[in-house]
């Protein structure tokens, strides 16, 4: 089953027969017991290309505090969210190389520190160019991110799940094939999607990243990659809150960073 979730300036149906505001996005909660034979809630933020006229995606920092995604998006006066990447959960910042407007907030932690992430899993990057494009990229050297000038912001994330309309290949470790909660972003040729898989619950199962590159395949990605999920995985909408069913007992988890949807 598909529900929409409707909100103010949002247009809340994928339905082809309904007409979306050139300049619009909508959100859509999948509730499913059929997907790779479980039961499955699904979250995703639909932006057509068209909405890029009225509205931009940014990556919102609160390094080194630790907050939740929903406190960094109104922060920001965001109109939507979904939580970024790998972070310290002792102490807060990013684990992984991270720039915001030519300034480095933080280099990839070295493998034999708590919390690093292995290159295997930070193999890719988003990129959010001065124009406001988004690209989702295999990772580049620190190097080179630091010396170019042409980017707004660089997270290094991952693992990187789709390129150029091709599965990529995945590290052969529990991270790769046990369910979890996920949160993606993608490209496809009509648009971007966030999206969060909700898990660790009887009414959600999680994907393992193979079934998370099958599901986004399906949606028609030709870039994708993996965000920090388990219990970070967050969607919030300005006027919904948290759509999602973070599976920490606590509720939303505090993250580091946030990927974010502004207007211009």
């Amino acid at each position: 089953m598909v529900f929409a979730n409707s909100c103010s300036s949002f247009h809340n149906s994928p339905n082809p027969s309904q007409k979306i505001a050139k300049d619009s996005f909508y959100s859509v909660q999948i509730k499913t017991d059929t997907l790779f034979k479980s039961k499955q809630i699904i979250n995703q933020l639909v932006l057509p290309n068209k909405s890029f006229k009225r509205y931009k995606i940014v990556i919102g920092n609160s390094q080194p505090e630790l907050v939740k995604t929903s406190v960094i998006a109104q922060k920001n006066n965001a109109v939507a969210a979904i939580n970024g990447g790998f972070f310290d959960r002792d102490h807060g910042g990013s684990v992984s190389y991270f720039e915001l407007n030519d300034s480095v907030i933080s280099q990839k932690r070295p493998d034999n520190i708590k919390w690093a992430v292995p290159d295997s899993l930070t193999n890719g990057a988003i990129v959010l160019t001065k124009n406001h494009k988004i690209i989702i990229e295999p990772a580049k050297t620190s190097q080179f991110y630091e010396e170019s000038k042409k980017e707004a912001a660089v997270l290094v994330t991952g693992p990187l799940l789709v390129y150029h309309s091709k599965t990529q290949q995945l590290p052969n470790m529990g991270f790769t094939f046990k369910r979890n909660p996920r949160t993606c972003l993608c490209i496809t040729k009509e648009s971007v999607i966030f999206v969060t898989v909700d898990g660790r619950s009887e009414q959600a199962a999680g994907m393992d990243l193979v079934e998370t590159q099958k599901f986004l395949m399906d949606l028609g990605c030709h870039d994708a990659i993996n965000l920090d999920g388990g219990g970070s995985t967050t969607m919030w909408l300005k006027d919904k809150g948290i759509v999602n069913f973070p599976s920490d007992k606590e509720g939303e988890r505090l993250v580091s960073n946030a990927i974010l949807l502004l207007e211009k």
